[in-house]
């Protein structure tokens, strides 16, 4: 079995997680899947909104979960899904999303609710609760396959 791949970096408000996504999103390029687990109020917004600002996005990155996804224009296009309210696995066969994938930069709130759909290689962030207080948090980067492997060395060397 190989060797897990991660980095996993704390933040202690909002802001620092935003800036926590935006130093990942200097890295990301179109192509790039990056999957976010977490319970509500975890953080996934707050970590794409800073992974629009790396990406160069104009306007405000807002959760898409009564519309599943949201389209942002930068240096690479982002576009924003969350699966919260997908309740049959096959919907996002209708989405299309992998063509989204080759087109931008896909961030996917939710992935367990289609995993076994989603795209192998990029990178999982797991956000947790961090332990210095309710703001806090803990995220964890996770490769997923030679691409992931290559933006969790970036996140080391930032």
């Amino acid at each position: 079995m190989a060797e897990e791949v991660a980095i996993e970096l704390a933040s202690s408000s909002e802001e620092e997680t935003r800036a926590l996504g935006e130093r990942l999103g200097r890295h990301l390029r179109r192509g790039d899947v990056v999957l976010l687990s977490g319970d509500l109020g975890s953080g996934k917004t707050c970590l794409t909104q800073g992974i629009g600002r790396g990406l160069g996005c104009r306007g405000q990155v807002n959760s898409p979960s009564f519309v599943l996804m949201n389209e942002y224009a930068g240096r690479e296009v982002l576009y924003h899904v969350d699966l919260y309210r997908i309740e049959d696995v096959e919907e996002l066969d209708e989405l299309g999303l992998w063509d989204y994938a080759e087109k931008g930069v896909l961030v996917i709130e939710w992935p367990e609710r289609g995993a076994e759909l989603l795209p192998g290689d990029g990178l999982v962030v797991e956000l947790r609760p961090g332990e210095q207080g309710p703001r806090t948090r803990r995220l964890r980067f996770i490769a997923r396959g030679a691409r992931g492997r290559e933006l969790v060395e970036a996140l080391k060397a930032a």
